[in-house]
């Protein structure tokens, strides 16, 4: 009896080594929730020879990996700037600020920050 119970907490020590986890924060991955993202090597470490890289990250430590926030920054600036002039643009220029928006023009910049992380997020899932 003693064997069979020291043989089934290998098999959970094997089952759980075998299992990914997270570069970040060392979580277990669970399937369809891991999300990987390219790296640049060291040039040193590979030879020189340039090889790109892949973390694993979780749902939580990918949406703070900073390489992906700053292209959804840039999103969001380009993007939200130029829907803002034009949904915006007149009220603005004449200088009527109405209490609207004040919620109108924050919404405007969150939308492209959204679409472009969920779009980074959706072709980076694994």
């Amino acid at each position: 009896m003693q064997r069979s119970v020291e043989s089934g907490a290998e098999a959970t020590t094997e089952e759980t080594t075998n299992l990914d986890t997270c570069d970040r924060c060392l979580r277990i991955l669970t399937p369809g929730w891991a999300f990987g993202f390219k790296t640049k090597a060291d040039p040193d470490a590979t030879g020189g020879l340039g090889i790109r890289g892949e973390l694993t990250k979780c749902l939580r430590c990918s949406l703070q990996h900073w390489p992906m926030l700053k292209k959804s920054l840039a999103a969001c600036v380009v993007v939200g700037t130029v829907l803002t002039a034009l949904n915006q643009g007149d009220i603005l220029f004449a200088g009527q600020w109405d209490g609207s928006l004040w919620w109108k023009i924050p919404l405007t910049y969150t939308v492209p920050f959204l679409v472009a992380t969920y779009g980074a997020m959706s072709n980076n899932r694994k």
